[in-house]
């Protein structure tokens, strides 16, 4: 979240500027785009992106704390059908600031603030895609992984139990040819 300006905040006090980005709000969602100063566009962003995230929840929490901010339910309900629908897949980023020049009568840097409701972008779309169907490959060949697995850990088993009752003997052979090379050891240094 941006940090407080210091200094007047857009020509008024702190309850003026909140009705002023609430108001801005409100034309912005209903229209879908507005021109206004660069100023209010930057204060106006993180305001109505988070209204945005408000709506994408969805939840009566949200749409309380929505008309808390907005008073005109027709703009909250369109807010939370229509723009949280088309900007669901989207992590971010719903609002996009264009500066457009200064305006003619007092020089005033002037920007158009719109919403981004364009669907995300089609290589991240086809990535994501992807990344279902590889998600749902594994969900199907984990069962028959599974299955497969279990005769094959028997089979397993079993060969192991045999190779140890296999390299037992052989094992108590080593320890007696061993014995038997110390005795001739033994045998030569008495001589």
């Amino acid at each position: 979240m941006p940090t407080p300006t210091k200094g007047p905040r857009l020509g008024g006090g702190p309850a003026h500027e909140r009705l002023m980005l609430a108001n801005l709000a409100a034309a912005l969602f209903e229209h879908k785009r507005i021109t206004t100063t660069v100023t209010k566009a930057k204060r106006l962003k993180p305001y109505a992106e988070r209204l945005v995230t408000f709506a994408k929840r969805g939840d009566l929490a949200s749409r309380r704390r929505v008309l808390g901010l907005i008073s005109n339910k027709g703009v909250v309900h369109e807010l939370f059908t229509d723009i949280a629908q088309a900007v669901e897949n989207r992590d971010g980023g719903y609002t996009r600031i264009t500066k457009i020049g200064n305006r003619k009568g007092d020089n005033a840097p002037m920007a158009v603030i719109e919403l981004v409701l364009e669907p995300v972008s089609a290589k991240q779309a086809v990535v994501a895609e992807a990344t279902a169907a590889a998600k749902r490959d594994a969900d199907k060949a984990a069962p028959a992984a599974e299955e497969a697995a279990a005769p094959v850990a028997e089979e397993e088993v079993v060969e192991t139990e045999a190779a140890a009752t296999e390299e037992a003997p052989a094992a108590e052979e080593a320890p007696a040819e061993e014995a038997a090379d110390e005795s001739a050891a033994e045998e030569k240094d008495a001589k």
